[in-house]
């Protein structure tokens, strides 16, 4: 009896040394700082030569009464009012359960023209992985420093290449779908992803929405430590960005 005690005390110590050892009792790192956006660079057509001052005169009369185009105006991602989420399934002592890790550190800017919806820009996505978290400390433990291994890699980024679907005007509180391609790299690893999106104008200084994606774990090498009590974890992982932007 004796015998059995102390073996089973050995083995629980050496479990313990074991996931202490992978990171599963570790403390993650904490966020650097609060997150901000990377500055949208806007493009812009390139600018015809300035007319001469004749000219200019002759067609001053013509176009005063006309306003200029409103341009493209810079709407920034309202962490208070935004959150980014993952959702998969896993058996979880035996129950098959959603896991689900939400963080509203996310970061981005938006670039609209209200005069033409279709010529809209939309910046690098930046989210502090850091900040992710589930409904368990333990899961939290193992995600970021095992699998996201946030230490080292603090920010996962979302760097759009071309947006697809935009319409060319909508008329306001009118919801909208179009596409976002671009380059999702978490870790030291970068894949092509399209989100698809769904968003409204609120009003002339707000627009909110939401992204959602779908990635293979395979694809990020996002392997799941072997723990007791946890088992089939999907290979798919949900992604959503619920995001309010707001212009000065």
């Amino acid at each position: 009896m004796k015998k059995s005690i102390f073996m089973m005390l050995i083995l629980g110590s050496l479990f313990l040394l074991l996931v202490s050892a992978c990171g599963l009792l570790q403390d993650p790192e904490e966020a650097s700082a609060p997150i901000e956006a990377t500055p949208l660079e806007v493009a812009t057509e390139e600018v015809e030569p300035a007319p001469t001052a004749e000219v200019v005169e002759t067609e001053t009369a013509e176009t005063e009464a006309e306003s200029a185009p409103a341009g493209i105006r810079i709407f920034t991602i309202s962490q208070a009012d935004s959150e980014v989420r993952f959702e998969l399934d896993e058996d979880l002592r035996g129950q098959r359960i959603t896991v689900v890790g939400i963080t509203d550190q996310v970061a981005g800017e938006i670039g609209v023209d209200p005069n033409d919806l279709s010529s809209a820009q939309v910046g690098v996505m930046r989210i502090n992985a850091r900040t992710m978290m589930t409904d368990n400390s333990f899961r939290n433990r193992a995600i970021q420093n095992e699998i996201l291994r946030t230490g080292e890699f603090e920010f996962i980024t979302f760097t759009p290449t071309a947006i697809q679907g935009l319409p060319e005007s909508a008329a306001a509180g009118e919801r909208g779908s179009f596409t976002v391609e671009g380059e999702l790299t978490i870790r030291d690893i970068t894949q092509p992803v399209t989100f698809t999106v769904e968003a409204v104008a609120d009003s002339e200084n707000r627009i909110s929405g939401t992204a959602t994606a779908v990635i293979q774990r395979a694809d990020f090498n996002l392997n799941i430590p072997s723990v007791p009590n946890v088992a089939n974890v999907e290979e798919e992982v949900e992604l959503y960005i619920d995001f309010v932007a707001v212009a000065e």
